[in-house]
């Protein structure tokens, strides 16, 4: 079993850390572009955590089922309303399977790179093409490493810099290994944990689709359909099974 990242620390605080992440205007562009795509069927969410997305998205009348590694995370979700009619696979994403077949997977917020492998990333491509009807579409959200503005030789870039609160992503270019340091003032003190990560690019994610089956649909660059530029800081693509 992989090593859980997200464990009671990491999970005490998790929906205050990300705190933009869990407004309205954030989600529900989410929620909004899911629920098309899974139409009348059911999704599968991998990494679902504490249910920022996936509580919303059932209460739109869709069926959602999780797997996540993290049984702290998954406490903050069942202690959630409505939390408890979720289903939940305790499990490693990239290869945990689920009884019954999906309309719709996504991975958001950049977890495809919790897998920390390329061969781990590509085993997720293909457990989820065995989950997914016909058809059925798998959606990804990522940000796209931060290269182009890390100073040749550097390896550390912050990315959340306040009184509070100390980010710093700490690149292994060779091996596309990304570290993400976090510092948190907790009763006059800093708490630190630091995060393991793969980052991945766009195309690389389109081969392992192929590899597995499925063939690209659509990439954005938000969750508005925004278009896909040299510019931009993140995509949102989408999968569709032959």
């Amino acid at each position: 079993m992989p090593q859980d990242y997200f464990g009671e620390q990491v999970a005490a605080r998790y929906d205050d850390a990300q705190g933009e992440m869990f407004q309205a205007a954030a989600i529900d562009p989410v929620v909004d572009f899911l629920a098309d795509l899974a139409g009348d069927g059911a999704a599968l969410e991998l990494g679902i955590g504490t249910g920022r997305i996936a509580l919303p998205l059932a209460q739109r009348g869709i069926r959602v089922h999780g797997i996540d590694l993290s049984e702290a995370m998954i406490a903050r979700l069942r202690a959630k309303p409505g939390g408890e009619e979720i289903g939940v696979t305790i499990g490693d994403f990239a290869t945990t399977r689920v009884v019954g077949t999906f309309s719709l997977a996504y991975l958001v917020f950049n977890t495809i790179m919790n897998l920390t492998t390329q061969d781990l990333q590509v085993a997720c491509f293909q457990n989820v093409a065995a989950h997914l009807e016909p058809r059925g579409c798998f959606v990804i959200e990522v940000e796209l490493p931060d290269l182009q503005r890390l100073p040749f030789g550097e390896t550390i870039r912050p990315f959340h810099v306040s009184e509070t609160r100390l980010g710093f992503d700490e690149y292994d270019v060779v091996n596309q290994g990304l570290v993400s340091h976090h510092y948190r003032a907790v009763d006059g003190k800093f708490e630190k944990w630091s995060i393991p990560f793969r980052y991945v690019w766009p195309s690389e994610l389109d081969l392992m689709a192929r590899l597995a089956g499925m063939t690209l649909h659509e990439r954005w660059s938000g969750w508005q359909r925004e278009p896909f530029t040299s510019e931009s800081t993140k995509h949102v693509a989408v999968w569709q099974k032959r």
